[in-house]
């Protein structure tokens, strides 16, 4: 490795080193959230729409600003144009004429002009509509951030609930395993008849399946999450909140004023600001009809030279200037401009009619979801119960039936019945989690986890 290598590759590792201690090796759910917010790329994105918004804001304000601008001119006359001047101007005779040429070879002309907006009714409408879209930039802004939120506690949750199903998985892969162990031994001694092992065999192959599954499906999930919160997929990273910390009190709770105000619902906020957007549009059409009214300054200086001594100290420049207003009326377009007036006022009914919709139809979602969540809780409670009452019968029903009271078929329905109840256990705390966030979303109020 050359010296210059041994460098490259010294600086290389220092800044890995440098980003990798900006990484964090464990997160919490809120940490993953903050984490999140920083630097998912969609939240990236919508922030320097802000920012784009804010130029857009501020070009248009410069509009009404004095506009200054300078220009310099330069000419070379490789050979001067010659004019025919009647001959007798000079006492010459009628009917000739005297070749002449005017000015010299080369000339310079440098000069400034100030021009300044004093009323234009669409620069008026122009301003508020900015401040307009601004808005509806930093709504867009909050509402990624919602869904950003939204999409890694559903994630985050997911990878703690894959997990919580692998250890279901392993303890009844170990309980399985010890069981076949036993069971084999019997039908060795001429206690147990084969089919029985086969059957836990079957049982046992079916769960291993379903273990490989879910260890693959946690690497996928971890990734994504990572995905989600901005995190390189290939660097490590441990979740440090549990299932237990997440299933608190607080998820099973959610109070709901009687009266539900939604003026904080985004989809509601952008339709409302929608609605601004086209009365202003509107407003831009009729303010067509106003007359436009600007004045400008210009200056100049001319020199002209037989040789390139423009920046001789002794160098003539004659100067002018001028200052004018320019008055511009509108008077007839053939109904142009009332037409798109018309048009403007027919796109502010849409809007009305399109918010009035949506207020409308994010009450219903509202109730829905808070039915939905209801259900979810409930459900939650049910399949807690269902639970442990199937893992005491499968408890029970391993105890029958080494003592041959109970069939290998009842054992095999009892595993069943426990692996689904088991499946329905962590579908139920998912659907919990979704629900609640769901409802916060539309309520644009999250809470703390």
């Amino acid at each position: 490795m050359t010296s210059k290598t041994s460098i490259l590759f010294s600086i290389l590792l220092g800044i890995q080193s440098i980003f990798g201690q900006n990484l964090p090796e464990s997160v919490s759910l809120e940490e993953a959230i903050a984490f999140g917010e920083q630097n998912n790329r969609a939240v990236q994105n919508a922030s320097m729409e802000i920012k784009k918004a804010y130029k857009d804001q501020w070009s248009t304000i410069a509009t009404g600003l004095p506009q200054i601008s300078a220009s310099a001119d330069y000419q070379n006359f490789l050979e001067l144009p010659t004019s025919l001047i009647p001959a007798q101007f000079f006492g010459g005779n009628e009917g000739e004429f005297a070749e002449v040429q005017f000015g010299t070879p080369q000339t310079m002309n440098a000069g400034i002009v100030v021009q300044q907006l004093i009323f234009d009714g669409s620069y008026i409408v122009g301003l508020e509509a900015s401040k307009v879209f601004l808005t509806i930039s930093e709504n867009i802004f909050e509402k990624t951030l919602l869904e950003v939120r939204k999409n890694i506690i559903s994630t985050y949750s997911s990878v703690l609930l894959v997990r919580e199903n692998i250890q279901f998985l392993e303890n009844n892969k170990t309980s399985l395993n010890k069981n076949l162990k036993e069971l084999d031994q019997l039908f060795r001694n001429g206690f147990e008849e084969e089919e029985s092992v086969e059957q836990l065999r079957l049982t046992l192959s079916g769960v291993e399946t379903q273990l490989r599954y879910a260890k693959n499906l946690e690497r996928i999930t971890l990734n994504m999450l990572k995905l989600l919160i901005g995190f390189p997929t290939q660097s490590p990273l441990l979740l440090s909140d549990t299932l237990e910390k997440m299933t608190n009190e607080s998820l099973f709770s959610m109070d709901l004023p009687e009266d539900l105000d939604l003026s904080n619902n985004l989809d509601i906020k952008i339709a409302e600001n929608n609605l601004l957007s086209e009365n202003l549009l509107y407003k831009y059409e009729r303010s067509k009809s106003l007359p436009r009214l600007s004045a400008f300054l210009n200056g100049n200086y001319t020199g002209n030279s037989q040789t390139f001594s423009f920046l001789q100290s002794d160098q003539k420049w004659f100067g002018a200037s001028l200052f004018g207003v320019n008055l511009q009326i509108p008077l007839f377009s053939s109904l142009r401009r009332s037409a798109l007036s018309q048009k403007a006022k027919i796109a502010v009914s849409q809007a009305e009619s399109n918010l009035t919709e949506i207020q409308e139809r994010i009450l219903i979602e509202v109730q829905a979801a808070e039915n939905d969540y209801q259900l979810a809780v409930e459900n939650y409670f049910t399949n807690k119960e269902n639970l442990d009452l199937a893992s005491r019968i499968e408890e029970k029903n391993q105890i029958k039936y080494f003592e041959g009271v109970a069939s290998s078929f009842e054992l095999r329905e009892a595993q069943l019945q426990l692996y689904s109840a088991q499946n329905n256990y962590i579908k139920a705390i998912q659907n919990v989690i979704q629900k609640k966030i769901s409802l916060e979303t539309l309520l644009n109020t999250p809470q703390q986890q």
